[in-house]
């Protein structure tokens, strides 16, 4: 009799701690909202397609306030000059970065709705525009005749990639007195590009620090090269 309790017992402890697993897989989606709010200079004359530029603000103008876009940039500069274009200035979301995919649909709506020359789109872009201008010059090498990143930080992933845009025209811009965004990023990232993009320049302002864009987006000069600039 003692002899059949401890089979019982033994049978009763090996199934309570046998173990068994399952294989199988699920097929889902997850679907992300984004908002993103923008400006959009028109042309007097959009008979005829017309270059786009697209710019990308800083830390300092996120939110839900469009006028913030204008302040600096190409939308500041047409206030008081022409600029033969359409002009598009996104406004990136508080506690948010600039997201490419966004970004993209955004360019494309754009595209699709107005007379856009689709061989000269610009990108620019000042501090975290700057880092967005890389980004999404990256992402979309072939969308872009020509790029203009001022007081923007690179990441390193963006360094390995440097040469994904290696057919586009590129002017950087940097202000050796940036206490910000260390002018390093862009005399690296300049240095990784000039390998195997001919037509790229580094200016450095030793008299500017974060701000070294209002120079640039102030002086006709920029937009008159960016307008040559046509993809091939």
């Amino acid at each position: 009799m003692r002899y059949i309790v401890m089979v019982i017992l033994f049978l009763f402890s090996w199934n309570s701690f046998s173990q068994s697993e399952v294989n199988g897989n699920i097929k889902t989606e997850i679907v992300q909202e984004f908002q993103l709010g923008y400006a959009l200079h028109i042309p007097a004359n959009t008979k005829e397609k017309k270059p786009l530029i697209i710019f990308l603000h800083g830390s300092g103008e996120k939110g839900t306030d469009i006028e913030k876009v204008k302040v600096h940039g190409p939308l500041k500069y047409i206030k008081n000059h022409n600029l033969d274009a359409y002009i598009l200035a996104p406004q990136c979301p508080e506690n948010e970065e600039w997201n490419n995919e966004v970004l993209y649909r955004l360019i494309m709506k754009i595209q699709k709705e107005y007379n856009i020359d689709p061989n000269r789109i610009y990108l620019t872009g000042l501090s975290l525009g700057g880092w967005g201008t890389w980004n999404l010059a990256f992402a979309h090498p072939t969308m872009f005749a020509a790029i203009v990143p001022i007081s923007g930080f690179v990441d390193l992933i963006q360094l390995e990639e440097a040469c994904k845009i290696a057919a586009v025209p590129t002017r950087v811009f940097h202000g050796l007195m940036d206490d910000v965004v260390n002018p390093d990023y862009a005399i690296t990232i300049y240095k990784e590009l000039k390998k195997c993009n001919a037509n790229v320049e580094l200016t450095l302002f030793d008299d500017a620090g974060h701000d070294s864009w209002s120079r640039v987006y102030d002086n006709q000069e920029i937009y008159d090269w960016m307008f040559k600039q046509v993809k091939k």
